[in-house]
């Protein structure tokens, strides 16, 4: 690698020409950043005093270790934003001088417009793309060669390149604007050049240095020029025509952080570990070490990633051109739960092998989407979710695809569980679905399940039967009762009282007989919703119970619970055979009074969470949730504990514990702390429960 500091003109004439690699992002700097330039070009040119102005590093690969002075191009891997809008300024500056007199066409010299195209734009004696200083990728390229042949763009070529040379020519077509502080300042452009050898230095890690400042690069960004950069250029545009910009236009219209996302999920499937976001980027490079460890290639590697994009794109993002698996791909983006993803990609991809049927990946979606939704109206916290998820194909026998599914959704417990019917019906009538964050997809769900022709319930607006005003009206009270306060609190948002009307203002508070017989009153509404409404004399405490026991009953079709028949989950579950191992194995927890310890620890710990198994190894004896969270290493004098936090992360006021995670020892932690009969077992049980809610909490 070689670096030295050049004039940024100087760097543009000495090459041949600078090809930006398809690979690239485009050309993404907006007006901000051009004024940006532009402000420190007229202040270089204005003051007599500043010799030069640095403006950044210019990172480019010899292509076939060409050198400045060959008729080979240059491949530009770090500055392209920079020297193409210094591109656009030289060429709206020629463009500019080219309307003045010709004794002012060189107000400095060297700043002609023969002159600066010759120098810095174009190569006079090539043709076709060879003539270009610089040529970008995409549709910039297109732009940009346009212009500098002085015509107008193709009408269908959108880039910024169109609108950032229009900005330029606005300012240099200021009548009051000194051409020749402009050409000062260009000439004082100064910047790194820093020169990579192919096969000799390696572009990624200067590319990852050079961009840890300036306008940040998304992970998909950081991720292409990862598999990309080191191809020779003709695989490049290659695996980038043939599978990564085909990838690339699936995610066109979604959030730029989708693709983020998608990865995330892939490496989930892959490594069986959850990355950060803002760690996709370092956690991918990780894993193509290890795919390429073997007999695999970086472009096996793309088109694998490709495969899983298209599947990603089918289930969340639309694209799936199955009519029944696109319905439920819909219903499961209405519920907003990301964290499926990795299972529902190892279906989708056992479904693509021919291993599941269609109707076998819609059940499963469909699980999947009341699983998730059951527990979001029994407000059981979604905790470690992505977990539950991130593990779950590991459960699957592919010979009994769909009954595997079921009974593992069954054996969930605890924090996991899958809500039962008497759970999920006795929160549904009791909870608030007026503020749940899901209540317009529930009630889509409710008003359209079983139907051919859709309500779109966009159109409608949520109803209180029973009004929200506090101070209702006589005839309200009346109906409801002595206790009606009482009653309105207690019952107002729930699925009782609630509906969907058009007429919501024509409502307002008027007692239900008004509601119930004005015209396009709930007597003459079309929804179901409002089914047997019209055929009610008052609403009270004992028909808001009844018609939110009916729609319950509806909601549990919809989001069925699975069913298999118990000797069925035992198989599966593999009869959850004790260990080989027990108390017997372990001499040192057998006297007393170190039994009594062990048991009164165990019962404490075993008392955090139902979901807590114990489990007796041959060394030592488990505490497990998602995976130990504290180990128990019987000795003679003592228990030693292992826990399963780093001993930053643990508070510890007293200072028992110590770190182990540099040394061998048994157990799965790397914290220990010792426990004997002196010991306060409750100061010890609060570091254990420190490690278990580390395991749970957060996603």
């Amino acid at each position: 690698m070689k670096a030295v500091d050049s004039h940024l003109l100087t760097l543009l004439k000495a090459s041949s020409q600078f090809i930006v690699p398809i690979y690239q992002r485009l050309y993404s700097w907006q007006e901000s950043e051009c004024a940006q330039l532009w402000a420190d070009i007229m202040r270089a040119g204005s003051n007599s005093a500043l010799g030069s102005h640095f403006t950044g590093s210019i990172v480019y690969v010899a292509k076939d270790l060409a050198t400045n002075t060959s008729a080979q191009p240059d491949l530009i891997i770090d500055g392209q934003q920079r020297v193409t809008t210094i591109t656009l300024i030289l060429e709206a500056l020629a463009a500019r001088l080219e309307t003045l007199p010709d004794d002012q066409r060189e107000p400095w010299d060297g700043f002609s417009p023969r002159k600066i195209r010759n120098r810095y734009l174009l190569n006079d004696d090539e043709e076709g793309e060879r003539q270009f200083k610089l040529i970008l990728s995409q549709s910039d390229r297109l732009a940009l060669t346009a212009i500098l042949q002085g015509a107008e763009p193709a009408s269908d070529v959108v880039s910024r390149v169109i609108e950032n040379y229009a900005y330029f020519r606005r300012k240099l077509d200021d009548p009051r604007l000194d051409l020749s502080v402009v050409c000062r300042g260009l000439d004082k452009l100064v910047v790194v050049d820093v020169k990579l050898e192919r096969g000799t230095d390696n572009p990624q890690l200067v590319f990852e240095a050079m961009n840890s400042t300036g306008k940040k690069l998304s992970q998909a960004d950081l991720i292409r020029n990862y598999v990309l950069m080191d191809m020779p250029p003709k695989q490049q545009d290659r695996v980038y025509s043939a599978y990564w910009h085909p990838m690339e236009l699936e995610f066109v219209g979604a959030e730029e952080s989708q693709f983020d996302e998608f990865v995330r999920h892939y490496l989930t499937i892959k490594s069986g570990e959850i990355p950060r976001l803002d760690d996709i980027y370092d956690a991918f490079k990780d894993h193509a070490a290890v795919f390429t460890d073997g007999d695999e290639t970086i472009e096996s590697l793309v088109i694998e990633l490709r495969q899983y994009a298209r599947r990603y794109c089918a289930m969340a993002l639309g694209k799936e051109t199955d009519l029944t698996l696109r319905r439920a791909f819909k219903d499961l983006d209405q519920i907003k739960a990301d964290v499926v993803y990795p299972f529902l990609l190892d279906v989708y991809t056992d479904y693509e092998l021919g291993t599941l049927t269609r109707d076998g990946v819609q059940q499963i979606v469909d699980l999947v989407t009341s699983y998730i939704f059951r527990r979001a109206v029994c407000r059981i916290p979604t905790n470690s979710l992505n977990k539950t998820f991130a593990s779950f194909s590991s459960a699957v026998r592919k010979d009994r695809y769909l009954e595997s599914v079921k009974a593992h959704f069954l054996g969930l417990k605890s924090y996991r569980r899958f809500p039962t019917d008497a759970e999920f019906v006795s929160d549904l009538k009791s909870t608030d679905l007026y503020n749940f964050r899901r209540r317009s997809y529930f009630l889509r769900m409710l008003e359209n399940y079983g139907r051919k022709e859709h309500v779109t319930i966009e159109d409608y607006t949520i109803e209180h039967i029973m009004p929200q005003n506090e101070n209702l009206s006589a005839s309200w009270r009346a109906a409801l009762g002595d206790d009606w306060q009482d009653v309105q609190v207690k019952y107002l948002h729930t699925l009782g009282n609630l509906t969907l009307t058009g007429y919501n203002s024509e409502y307002s508070d008027h007692a239900f007989a008004n509601k119930r017989d004005m015209e396009g009153g709930l007597k003459e509404s079309p929804l179901r919703l409002n089914k047997g409404l019209g055929q009610l004399d008052t609403w009270n405490v004992g028909e808001i119970q009844k018609r939110a026991a009916r729609l319950a009953d509806e909601a549990l079709v919809i989001w069925s619970l699975p069913k298999l028949p118990a000797e069925m989950i035992m198989e599966f579950e593999g009869k959850r055979a004790e260990s080989d191992f027990s108390i017997e194995d372990h001499p040192h927890l057998l006297r007393q009074p170190r039994r009594a310890l062990f048991e009164k620890f165990s019962g404490e710990v075993l008392a955090l969470d139902p979901g807590i198994t114990q489990q007796f190894l041959k060394h030592y004896v488990a505490f497990k949730a998602e995976t130990n969270f504290v180990d128990v290493v019987p000795q003679k004098a003592r228990l030693r504990l292992s826990l399963n936090i780093p001993i930053e992360a643990l508070r510890d006021e007293r200072e028992l514990a110590w770190d182990v995670s540099d040394k061998g020892h048994w157990g799965n932690g790397p914290t220990e702390v010792s426990l004997d009969e002196d010991t306060d077992l409750g100061y010890i049980i609060g570091l254990v429960r420190q490690a278990f809610e580390l395991q749970m909490g957060g996603e």
